[in-house]
């Protein structure tokens, strides 16, 4: 019995790249099916830089930034430099309509938290409508020398105008609904600083810990924290006993929590007495020496 065997001779000086190509092209609902995944990744991150999104993905950079595009062109993400924001600017209440809720309770926090201002200290002012109230009250009553590091714009605005106040923004990308700082070049800035203080805001507190609603401002937050002497969380008291999408931190590793909320109620939610370092909003003066500003040092600043 006679074997034929049939051979294909291919000229591959006769193929082009554009051939070759289209001959290695990926399925297209495999296509759709990754760039799901990724518009997934974002929407639960709310952002993430180009160089994660290859590596959660497994595909180069130019075809996450292929994907992006795309994505982007279906309004599904929104592009920035260097990563992709979900839609939190459009979608989360904005700054001037979070002002609205629970202006009491952020007076009292506000009050209690602007008193903890010391001459001669440096103190990071984070995002938020409470940080903002806190701001406001110390405006009336500003103590100096002072420096102030602040993503939030509306705070790093009112501020400036104070004479004799020592104010500085964050670095980061713009979100001007929220009226904040954020993003990787934001984070960085916070390196170069030293704070006394860092006054936090957040999104609710259980039995686990803190939480905040976005994962780039929980490690954000993170950053100015490792940055700082002690880091006090203002949370008030409707946000105590719920929960977000996002740890910020667990109890044990908690600096100072500043609250309205009754102390029965942190009992009664498993926070008090296990964690003791509450500041109540009748907290007066004189401070404990441990909140008291160190030596002032000269930020660090590449030119």
């Amino acid at each position: 019995m006679v074997e034929i065997h049939t051979f294909l001779l291919i000229d591959f000086a006769q193929i082009t790249p554009h051939d070759l190509w289209k001959s290695m092209r990926v399925p297209l609902h495999v296509v759709e099916a990754r760039r799901e995944k990724l518009a997934a990744l974002i929407d639960r991150h709310r952002y993430l830089p180009v160089h994660e999104l290859c590596r959660r993905l497994g595909v180069s950079e130019a075809t996450a930034r292929r994907d992006l595009a795309s994505l982007a062109s279906r309004n599904k993400v929104k592009r920035t430099h260097g990563g992709a924001l979900a839609e939190f600017n459009e979608r989360f209440p904005s700054f001037n309509e979070r002002q609205t809720t629970g202006a009491r309770s952020k007076a009292r926090i506000a009050k209690a938290g602007a008193r903890l201002l010391q001459p001669g200290g440096t103190y990071f002012l984070d995002s938020g409508t409470t940080i903002y109230a806190m701001a406001e009250v110390f405006r009336e009553a500003p103590v100096f020398p002072v420096t102030i590091v602040t993503s939030n714009l509306p705070v790093g605005e009112m501020l400036s105008s104070v004479p004799g106040l020592n104010v500085f923004l964050t670095a980061g990308q713009i979100l001007g609904r929220q009226s904040v700082l954020l993003g990787e070049t934001a984070r960085r800035s916070l390196e170069f600083w030293n704070f006394d203080i860092a006054f936090l805001s957040a999104e609710a507190a259980n039995q686990q810990g803190i939480w905040n609603s976005q994962d780039i401002i929980v490690q954000q937050q993170l950053v100015a924290v490792r940055r700082s002497a002690h880091a006090i969380y203002c949370l008030d008291s409707s946000k105590i006993g719920s929960t977000a999408p996002f740890l910020l931190k667990r109890w044990p590793d908690v600096d100072l929590l500043l609250t309205d909320a009754p102390e029965d109620k942190l009992q009664r939610l498993g926070i008090s007495p296990d964690f003791n370092r509450v500041l109540s909003c009748d907290t007066s003066l004189p401070l404990p020496d441990v909140l008291l500003p160190s030596k002032p040092s000269v930020p660090v600043h590449f030119l």
